[in-house]
């Protein structure tokens, strides 16, 4: 399907990516398995088989893949998971360095001293100075309540420095699409083919008209917990909608023409990195990215308020 590539992720950091690239401070942590399922790994079949991706975005062609076996954790990384690692390792994020990060426009809550400007073509994301992991909405805002909500406003730099030290590391696009998948072959979401089964939501995407009103049928206008709606048949929480989840893999448009079919690990270079899942800024309308096969990426160094992450493990 030729469609325009639009975005409900966030716009890409305006600081050059050679600028920011650092090796993780944080000491690697021992192995650990801690919050993770095994998953058999095996052959699937990954990509868009309905034909409803964006050209720009690469879903197609579907194409067989054969992975190990290896571990995924059950929910993306939470804030009190993250609060945690920078206790041990005074971590600094991209955002805290950058001095601000992209938040809905709807979601501000900082001083109008502190909202920057919005991102060219696209004006709800607005740059919000003193916006970051522990303050998801700007300095007026912060995460209590909130600790088992996904952790937001990571980079891709952030999220292997957490993965190091936790003893994992990021899944691969593969792995990330086997576990989404949840043992279904060639469906459409986690769950089955219909977004809305019985007329119940599965998932925290966005409901109204995009991006003025949210009727927050869903229960969520922004984050909700991790363990929200139901797991998918691994085990796994959260995999449509929600917060974007990082990979490991380069992104590249075309990669899928010439894959390899065992473990693929994604280009060898690259300037943006994958990201999975959607977010709660995803809808029908505009941005349908909460597909089991959609796929986006960011540069390495962005952060914004629906970004996050989970890890992987290999198996023993």
């Amino acid at each position: 399907m030729t469609r325009h590539r639009p975005t409900c992720c966030a716009p890409a950091s305006g600081t050059p990516v050679a600028l920011t690239a650092r090796a993780s401070t944080a000491p690697a942590g021992a192995r650990s398995t801690r919050g993770q399922v095994r998953l058999p790994g095996g052959e699937f079949a990954m990509g868009d088989a309905f034909d409803e991706g964006y050209l720009a975005d690469g879903e197609t062609p579907v194409h067989p893949v054969r992975l190990k076996p290896f571990h995924i954790d059950e929910t993306a990384v939470t804030n009190a998971q993250f609060a945690t690692f920078v206790k041990a390792t005074e971590h600094v994020t991209d955002a805290e360095r950058h001095g601000s990060s992209a938040v809905f426009h709807l979601a501000v809550d900082a001083p109008s001293a502190d909202v920057l400007g919005d991102a060219a073509g696209t004006p709800w994301w607005i740059n919000v100075r003193g916006a970051h992991w522990r303050r998801p909405e700007g300095s007026r805002s912060d995460i209590t309540g909130r600790q088992n909500h996904p952790v937001v406003h990571v980079s891709w730099n952030d999220a292997s420095a957490y993965a190091r030290w936790a003893g994992k590391r990021l899944p691969t696009e593969a792995e990330w699409e086997y576990a989404a998948r949840g043992g279904l072959a060639g469906r459409r979401y986690a769950w089955g083919d219909e977004l809305t089964p019985d007329g119940r939501w599965r998932c925290n995407i966005w409901q109204g008209r995009f991006p003025h009103t949210n009727t927050a049928e869903d229960g969520y206008l922004t984050t909700a917990p991790v363990k929200a709606y139901r797991p998918n048949g691994f085990g796994l929480w959260n995999t449509a909608g929600n917060v974007w989840e990082w990979c490991s893999d380069w992104f590249s448009p075309t990669y899928y023409a010439h894959s390899p079919r065992e473990d693929p690990h994604g280009p060898e270079t690259g300037t943006a990195r994958v990201m999975r899942g959607g977010s709660y800024l995803c809808h029908g309308s505009y941005c349908n990215r909460y597909r089991v096969a959609a796929r986006s990426s960011n540069t390495p160094d962005s952060s914004s308020a629906n970004l996050g992450f989970r890890c992987a493990n290999d198996a023993a």
